[in-house]
């Protein structure tokens, strides 16, 4: 179709993972379905462009689905150098958006079919499938950010410490899965880029250079308990400053201010995103801005924080002993010093005895005494 129209601007389809951990698909729709380019199916599923193109010619090529049924010309308002002008663009309906769906490999494509899977096994089930959360009178996108908003400002508002308050951040992104690799690998990168521009290090640079078992608590300036033991010592955040925790909870907070602006404006977040605002917001700061893993691996760093502690495991315990021997040896000390104080403060008996006495209490005769 050829139809130039103006481009619409109301449909939109979120994929994110719900706090009960099931997928959830939320869509706003216009004139009953969803119009996408290219480039935002590109977006949608986390794939390319040139990925989402192959994918739609190979569909249009197999029969699955006809041109003229699917595929709308839009005039598009778009930046080129410095003139804003207007072009006609393809839009596809939800029917291709559902064919592409089943046909990329992304993360967030197999979510989708996940959903549209179980939607599909309760239809041949039970004749029929319902949007539980939809029929208790929710409102798609709506309520979606809705929730969102009042997640970031549960965030902001607790008094949970930096690392917790990052992690609940960074949950946010529609596609973030926890336990997943890239997750894994995302949260990883991100605590790097900030670690970074807090230190110049890296989380495996600060173990590293910083856990030093000659120093007073092996150089760490946060631990678990009362006295520092194995389980603290492989973790980059127990040996920042005070200075360093500082610049961390300044980034924590433009993440919310980001994460908040998008939500208001019903625009959802994913992982690349927070990468992305990142990496500008240290630019704006002027601070380092991490390019690559950095210098020293997770496992390097590991094993050198493992080995100083039990170097001052060892030093912990010789000074110990040597403490309860010095506190023995004192102690002997003392109670000698209380027997001997003790010793001389008892009576002695230094005292003539008594003369005897005659019978009847006198004095008997003496030499010379008449009769």
């Amino acid at each position: 179709m050829s139809d130039n129209l103006p481009a619409p601007g109301d449909s939109q389809i979120v994929i994110y993972q719900a706090d009960s951990g099931a997928t959830r698909l939320e869509v706003r729709l216009q004139d009953e379905t969803v119009w996408l380019t290219q480039n935002l199916m590109a977006e949608l599923y986390q794939t390319t462009k040139q990925n989402i193109s192959l994918h739609i010619q190979n569909i249009y090529e197999e029969g699955e689905l006809d041109p003229e049924a699917t595929v709308k010309k839009y005039l598009t308002v778009r930046p080129e150098g410095a003139r804003t002008v207007k072009r006609p663009l393809d839009y596809y309906n939800l029917d291709m958006i559902i064919a592409v769906g089943y046909r990329v490999k992304s993360g967030v494509a197999t979510r989708f079919r996940q959903w549209a899977t179980a939607r599909l096994r309760e239809y041949i089930v039970k004749g029929f499938t319902l949007d539980d959360e939809r029929l208790k009178g929710g409102s798609g996108l709506v309520d979606y950010f809705d929730e969102l908003l009042a997640r970031i400002r549960e965030i902001r508002a607790s008094e949970a410490r930096v690392y917790q308050r990052i992690r609940e951040i960074f949950a946010l992104a529609c596609d973030y899965r926890e336990g997943e690799e890239e997750t894994q690998r995302f949260f990883a990168t991100m605590q790097n880029k900030m670690h970074h521009a807090a230190t110049g290090m890296t989380a495996a640079e600060i173990v590293r250079r910083r856990a030093d078992a000659g120093k007073a608590n092996m150089g760490l300036t946060a631990w678990k308990g009362g006295r520092v033991i194995k389980r603290d010592v492989g973790t980059a955040k127990n040996y920042l400053d005070a200075k360093e925790i500082d610049t961390l909870n300044r980034i924590t907070v433009m993440f919310l201010d980001q994460a908040e602006f998008r939500a208001q404006r019903r625009q959802d977040i994913r992982m690349s995103d927070w990468e992305a605002f990142l990496d500008k917001f240290l630019r704006d700061t002027e601070l380092p801005v991490l390019i690559g893993p950095g210098t020293v691996s997770h496992d390097v760093a590991l094993d050198w924080a493992q080995e100083q502690y039990d170097a001052f495991a060892e030093r912990r315990r010789l000074a110990a002993e040597a403490d309860a021997e010095s506190r023995y040896v004192e102690d002997l000390r003392t109670s000698a010093k209380m027997l001997e104080t003790r010793r001389k403060k008892q009576p002695t008996n230094n005292k003539k005895p008594p003369k005897s006495r005659t019978k009847g209490g006198g004095k008997g005769p003496g030499k010379g005494d008449k009769s």
